[in-house]
């Protein structure tokens, strides 16, 4: 029976392809107008040291049972980060298995669950496989939204992100933050090709939201452990947060996000306002509404 193309590295290599020229390749000029963006697959070849037959049924899907040093020079050529290149290495090779199955649930062990609401300062939430919000505290309940109060399929936060306009308008930078989200999953699919709710989340996103479908087509990766987002609040206003993501070492596919504020900033007073207004029972957390279709 024939192999079916392997289509997640066939886009991958077509993608990457597409976003290197010549220049920055190292390769010299060339006189007329070139018909496709990027590297052609001679070019890349070239670069990587295989015949172009064997490159042109690579880029195709075509099970050819790659070696790693062909990988090398081909992620060398393309000028793939160590992420990407990573993402190659795990896409190229996929993990066999007769039929999807659905992942075991997952499940926040209790002395991260007492770490989580031990931080009564700061926002901090517990994701999951595809984005899933698996936990969060007091204080990122009052920023995002009231998780628990959601239905369980809701608490995703790619679903919130592009499905929900409370998400649109609570984050500043919010093609930022969508991308960075479309990124991730991107290589949760590189490590899981076979998860049936990737398949079904990735499929409603693509029918609901242009923009998904456009950046998911863009099979860019990318994973971010660090940095800042910026938030305006319905209530306290505008936030600006650094934030840092961290795993546990014995439970990858988990990440405990962990936002902060510069103390003695504008955004550390807003807040502890934050905190004060969301303890108030008259106030509960902004409420968001997922599943609103998007063209």
């Amino acid at each position: 029976m024939a192999q079916e193309p392997n289509s997640e590295l066939r886009d991958f290599l077509r993608s990457r392809r597409a976003k290197i020229t010549p220049e920055e390749a190292g390769l010299a000029p060339q006189p007329g107008t070139r018909r496709v963006p990027g590297l052609r697959r001679e070019e890349v070849a070239q670069l990587a040291g295989v015949s172009v037959d064997y490159y042109i049924r690579l880029e195709r899907g075509r099970h050819l049972n790659v070696s790693a040093s062909v990988l090398d020079a081909i992620a060398r050529a393309l000028r793939l980060n160590d992420l990407e290149r990573a993402h190659l290495f795990r896409i190229a090779k996929p993990a066999r298995t007769t039929r999807p199955r659905p992942l075991s649930p997952q499940r926040v062990r209790p002395g991260l669950r007492l770490l989580l609401d031990s931080l009564t300062d700061v926002p901090a939430l517990v994701y999951g496989r595809r984005m899933d919000v698996l936990a969060a505290n007091h204080l990122a309940r009052a920023l995002y939204t009231d998780f628990e109060a959601l239905p369980a399929r809701s608490r995703n936060m790619a679903r919130l992100v592009f499905l929900d306009d409370h998400f649109r308008s609570l984050y500043a930078d919010w093609e930022d933050a969508a991308r960075g989200i479309v990124a991730s999953l991107r290589l949760y699919a590189g490590r899981r090709p076979h998860d049936p709710a990737l398949a079904e989340l990735v499929g409603e996103l693509s029918v609901q939201d242009a923009d998904f479908r456009h950046w998911w087509a863009g099979h860019d990766v990318f994973r971010r452990t660090h940095g800042t987002k910026r938030f305006h609040h319905p209530v306290v206003g505008d936030l600006v947060l650094g934030y840092e993501a961290f795993s546990p070492a014995d439970d990858p596919e988990q990440t405990l996000g962990v936002s902060t504020a510069e103390p003695g900033s504008p955004s550390a007073e807003r807040l502890k306002l934050l905190a004060g207004w969301s303890r108030s029972p008259h106030h509960p957390a902004p409420a968001a509404q997922p599943d609103a279709p998007r063209p």
